[in-house]
């Protein structure tokens, strides 16, 4: 059980949540630290890829939302990441930087 408790500042309200989480680790293996370890990697795993996004493609203000073009876009943002970290960008603005300017290399890498 991993309990959070949080106060917003400007209302001044406070939240506790608790979650209850499930392992297959053995007593030996399943220290209050290491699932705490566990817990805070997982969500390190999603800031991450969350925050590259909308930061490099400014993705929470994107306004598709019908059908399946937020899920399309996402996977299309998600490729061009990877493409990204294929080609030897560690910093994605780097990449789209590079490529703006160079739309026929661009292309040209997609076999078009």
């Amino acid at each position: 059980m991993i309990e959070r408790r949080t106060e917003f500042l400007r209302s001044g309200a406070k939240r506790t949540e608790i979650a209850y989480g499930l392992t297959s680790l053995g007593v030996d293996r399943a220290s209050p630290q290491r699932l705490l370890e566990l817990n805070r990697g997982h969500w390190e795993i999603e800031n991450r890829v969350h925050y590259v996004r909308d930061v490099s493609f400014d993705e929470d203000r994107s306004r598709v939302r019908a059908g399946t073009g937020a899920r399309l876009m996402a996977s299309i943002r998600n490729l061009v990441i990877s493409i990204f970290h294929l080609l030897g960008f560690h910093y994605i603005p780097e990449g789209l930087r590079y490529f703006s300017m160079r739309i026929d290399l661009a292309l040209k890498l997609l076999g078009i």
